[in-house]
């Protein structure tokens, strides 16, 4: 390397388990001041990669029409792109008036659209993703819990629409865990066993493997489940 040459300082990645880092700015809803506006509130900040593209337009007449399950979970919702105020404007309203795709039409977008022409949030959240793109967000999900901690992040290609029953249940996954002190198995849905924590001595860990914990099913010593009943589960998750 070259003496006059510089190398670009790592830009830090929000983590899970680590507090959303704090920013304000103007949305399709007036300004915000995040996350501490939706304090006491889970959220999901998602990214899109621009207004008036079709994989965009299919996600959020989408969101828009399930944002009732995610209030239900107590769960707010807030979108993101590059594009400035005007262009997301137009577009919802676009949305709204022309668009009727999978039984979706006069769809009206009322969680804030953040306006980010700058890329300062896009970036503080890393949603550039100079593989995919320098001048657009990838489609980047951040869940968030009412205590301003970062709990789920995924990040999807340009190119790929988010499963949005996936999303409502990692919501569900996360609040039931933090409810009932469980983990899910792969595929969880409301109703099916949870794993229970491992036992915390070998006398709890022999009862459990001879059958003798009520309730509880050893695979092996470090695999138990339970059964917690669907109704159980949806009324803890919900508007909590």
């Amino acid at each position: 390397m070259e003496n006059n040459e510089t190398v670009a300082a790592p830009v830090h990645m929000p983590r899970i388990g680590e507090a959303a880092p704090a920013f304000k700015a103007v949305t399709t809803q007036g300004e915000i001041n995040f996350p501490g506006d939706y304090k006491g509130s889970w959220v999901i900040l998602f990214s899109h990669p621009a207004d008036f593209t079709p994989v965009c337009t299919s996600e959020f007449m989408t969101f828009a029409t399930r944002e009732k399950d995610f209030n239900e979970l107590n769960c707010k919702l807030v979108g993101l792109s590059v594009d400035g105020l005007y262009s997301h404007i137009a577009w919802l309203r676009t949305i709204k008036d022309k668009i009727d795709y999978k039984g979706m039409k006069n769809v009206e977008v009322t969680f804030p659209l953040i306006e980010d022409i700058t890329m300062n949030v896009a970036k503080l959240y890393g949603m550039i993703q100079p593989g995919e793109s320098n001048t657009k967000a990838v489609r980047a999900v951040f869940v968030i819990d009412p205590k301003g901690v970062i709990r789920t992040i995924i990040y999807y290609p340009l190119s790929m629409g988010r499963n949005f029953d996936e999303l409502i249940r990692v919501v569900q996954a996360l609040k039931a865990a933090d409810e009932f002190g469980i983990a899910t198995p792969a595929d969880w849905r409301p109703g099916d066993d949870v794993i229970v924590p491992t036992a915390g001595s070998c006398g709890v860990a022999k009862e459990r493997m001879e059958g003798k914990e009520a309730g509880v099913t050893c695979h092996d010593w470090f695999f138990c489940t339970k059964k917690i009943p669907k109704e159980e589960v949806l009324k803890a998750v919900t508007k909590k």
